[in-house]
């Protein structure tokens, strides 16, 4: 996608083949600036900080970083620690031990020699991959907007409604709730996408309204707790968010909040719909209840960063001094408030029957 006119990726790897750069999301909105990643522990430390975030993007980041191990040690011991210190850093997101074990399977039974050379290939793979992904997901969510779009009046435009960031700061690019967004406005579909600022991080306000506006996408940022209000006031034609985890039952883990937008759509009869890669569907999940829910810390909740009007960047202090804060990073929402699940391979309805009539393949291995 575009910055400036210029277009970027989130990740790249550098010529040197010793580092890959991404781009510092939590410098954005105020400053854009990149990172280089020299090593598995950098690679570890992006990850949980948030310098990148987003499901597919924290899976290509820690690909990246098991190479940069193998490159200095190829051995099974590095191999298995550099995986355990990837893989612990967020919780969630099941694309993050899926990267994982797709390089574990490209390097495993090589001999150390050709281990390096291989990891990185993969990487790149797993990379490029997750562009046509998210480039097909728009594809076929592309046809709900187009749907849409039918029902307005002449000039008028879909009104879609999001949640967090599923933009392609969160993938490699395109992103996934976005890419249908991005197709539409490309093609020349009149649309509109109601930013929800999404506390505590702010990932609407300071990432899906900066790259929406950087490609030129007319959008709003409202307050969290506005969506429900919009759609009792017909204001929301359909909703797409983003998901870190998909249970094979159809449960969707999601920024803390999705619930509540979805009990909102259901109540006043929006389209609510999920837009996923298949690496985000744990097939080993029966229901939502299994996915580990990340608690992260309290601070994320109690302060708050900001521009000056000198230019300066701070962080304030925005509660009262002494109250506890409680964070927990993400929830659940039942697959029966899910209007559908847009995928690479098509959309389809928000449960079992409806992923294995996409993934036929996984109906041994589903739970």
């Amino acid at each position: 996608m575009k910055i400036n006119g210029k277009s970027f990726r989130t990740i790249w790897p550098e010529d040197d083949g010793a580092s890959f750069v991404v781009i510092d999301q939590t410098r954005l909105p105020h400053r854009f600036e990149t990172v280089s990643i020299r090593s598995a522990e950098e690679a570890a430390r992006a990850i949980l900080t948030m310098q990148v975030r987003g499901a597919p993007l924290i899976g290509a980041t820690a690909a990246y970083g098991l190479a940069l191990a193998l490159r200095r040690d190829a051995s099974d011991t590095v191999l298995a620690g550099a995986i355990d210190l990837l893989a612990k850093q967020r919780p969630t997101a099941v694309n993050l031990r899926w990267a994982l074990e797709e390089m574990r399977r490209a390097v495993q039974d090589l001999p150390a020699s050709a281990r390096a050379a291989a990891a990185f290939t993969k990487a790149q793979a797993i990379a490029d991959d997750d562009v046509e992904t998210c480039r097909l997901i728009g594809v076929h969510g592309l046809e709900l907007i187009k749907a849409a779009a039918k029902t307005k009046p002449k000039g008028e435009p879909v009104n879609i409604l999001t949640h967090c960031n599923a933009g392609w700061l969160a993938c490699v690019d395109w992103g996934t709730a976005t890419s249908p967004i991005y197709q539409a406005h490309d093609a020349g579909i009149p649309v509109h996408v109601w930013v929800d600022e999404t506390r505590p991080r702010n990932q609407g306000a300071s990432l899906t309204a900066f790259e929406l506006g950087s490609h030129g996408v007319p959008h709003t940022l409202v307050v969290d707790n506005a969506g429900g209000h919009l759609m009792q006031h017909g204001k929301v034609d359909l909703c797409i968010v983003g998901t870190d985890r998909v249970a094979a039952n159809g449960d969707v883990a999601n920024k803390i909040g999705t619930y509540l937008k979805a009990l909102a759509a259901h109540d006043t009869n929006v389209p609510f719909y999920v837009a996923l890669p298949y690496s985000t569907i744990d097939w080993t999940l029966g229901s939502g209840r299994g996915i580990p829910i990340e608690e992260r810390s309290a601070d994320e909740v109690l302060k708050m960063q900001g521009r000056l009007e000198d230019g300066s960047v701070v962080t304030v202090d925005i509660a009262a001094p002494g109250s506890p804060a409680a964070n927990p990073a993400f929830d659940v929402t039942p697959a029966r408030l899910v209007t559908g699940f847009i995928t690479e391979r098509g959309v389809a309805s928000a449960d079992r029957n409806g992923l294995l009539s996409l993934y036929p393949e996984r109906r041994e291995s589903a739970a």
